[in-house]
């Protein structure tokens, strides 16, 4: 059985031959472990091309300074506008994993994501579980979105994260790529802020998981959110960390 020693090895020369994504593509294919790819990646070996078909992704590299704080749901004109200030005070970039109907009723609050700075990502047309689908109903689901975005922005986006399931199946994964998106991505810290567990408790949870390369999953539509992301924020910042949009985290 190959270990990591073994695929480092393999990674190390297939990126000196530019051959990475020929690399990613057969670890796959062979079913090999995909916490083994995704271990590679953290460490900087294999780095993001567009050519790569990547398993789920759980977090970013480690030995960086940057994290990705990323919100779910919406757009939504209750709480994204605030979302949006608090970023704006400290500087911070995130990435938005938007529902499909919901950036199509609210298509200006994705322009104004997009005008700060911010990414959007696709989280399904109707926020079902997904994971609970056959293959044309997922499927529905991932292209719906993608389409919305398509409308507003001329780009499906790069990411997608899979709605009602932390983790994608390779389902999900098999008709993510047939919609487009290469990456289904994931994260390593859950804030719990959907539980609506209050501002404290958010803040302690996320500030007390968050390290270099952390994926952050975090909710629009929760007041408790939107009153404990300055507190975060400035939390991240004393530890020198810094928030950036997932395409940012897992750049060179």
């Amino acid at each position: 059985m190959l270990t990591r020693l073994d695929l480092l090895a393999a990674a190390t020369a297939a990126t000196a031959a530019g051959a990475v994504g020929a690399l990613g593509f057969s670890m796959l294919s062979l079913g090999l472990p995909a916490a083994l790819f995704v271990a590679l990646f953290a460490d900087g070996i294999v780095r993001p091309r567009s050519s790569v078909l990547y398993p789920t992704l759980s977090h970013g590299p480690r030995n960086g300074k940057r994290v990705a704080l990323s919100f779910d749901d919406g757009p939504d004109p209750e709480v994204t506008p605030a979302v949006l200030d608090a970023l704006a005070k400290h500087g911070a970039r995130a990435t938005f994993f938007t529902i499909g109907r919901s950036l199509e009723s609210h298509p200006q609050l994705g322009r104004r994501l997009l005008l700060e700075g911010h990414e959007l990502g696709n989280h399904t047309m109707h926020h079902l579980d997904i994971a609970a689908m056959e293959a044309s109903g997922a499927y529905a689901e991932i292209a719906g979105c993608a389409q919305r975005l398509r409308a507003l922005t001329g780009s499906a986006g790069r990411w997608f994260r899979p709605s009602q399931t932390r983790y994608s199946t390779p389902l999900i994964e098999r008709e993510a790529r047939k919609a487009g998106y290469q990456t289904c991505v994931s994260y390593d810290v859950d804030s719990l802020d959907y539980t609506d567990p209050g501002p404290d408790a958010i803040v302690s949870t996320v500030l007390g998981s968050t390290r270099p390369g952390s994926i952050v999953s975090l909710h629009l539509g929760h007041s408790g959110t939107v009153i404990a992301l300055p507190a975060i924020l400035r939390g991240l910042a004393s530890r020198g960390l810094r928030p950036v949009t997932l395409t940012d985290l897992l750049s060179p």
